[in-house]
């Protein structure tokens, strides 16, 4: 990730291909806000790990990704981090999806394999545009459970974790 051109395009690497994304607009980074508050005042009641923002994670030297939010326990944490890198797969990605068809692809086909491949246990998929989530969870990522509005954001690995979804599109 360090060869990476520095010219304000965000810089991808799956299976060896280079993929470029723009920035997040407004109601990307809206979201994106909400969920880090809501992991955030969770984590100060459980200190179970930390919750990170666009960190590059590399997985591989044929695979890099950006995504839009990560949760990592602390024990998780020690065995990925590598001089202030993760080297490994994170317990959640989270990916909030950008206008396109393009950009649906990559997040719902590509990215899903890909967290597949190296054992993510959790990956969400927000959509700004249905109000929905996509919650896809370990070992094989097929079939997604979709919340909508109405329901309640949770996971496995935070046990006492609970967001209204309506929250997260505020």
């Amino acid at each position: 990730m360090d060869a990476l051109p520095d010219d304000g395009n965000r810089y991808e690497l799956i299976e060896g291909e280079l993929l470029v994304t723009r920035a997040p607009r407004l109601n990307h980074q809206g979201i994106t806000s909400n969920l880090i508050l809501a992991f955030g005042n969770h984590l100060k009641k459980f200190p179970e790990g930390k919750i990170y923002p666009t960190p590059g994670v590399i997985f591989s030297v044929f695979d890099a990704v950006i995504p839009d939010l990560v949760f990592i326990s602390y024990e998780r944490l020690a065995e990925i981090s590598q001089d202030e890198k993760l080297c490994g797969a994170p317990e959640l990605i989270i990916e909030i999806l950008s206008p396109g068809t393009e950009n649906a692809k990559r997040d719902r086909q590509i990215k899903r394999q890909l967290y597949r491949k190296y054992s993510v246990q959790e990956y969400w998929l927000v959509d700004p545009e249905t109000t929905t989530s996509e919650i896809y969870r370990s070992p094989k990522f097929n079939q997604a459970k979709l919340l909508t509005l109405n329901d309640m954001l949770t996971t496995p690995l935070l046990p006492q974790f609970h967001c209204p979804a309506h929250e997260v599109f505020e």
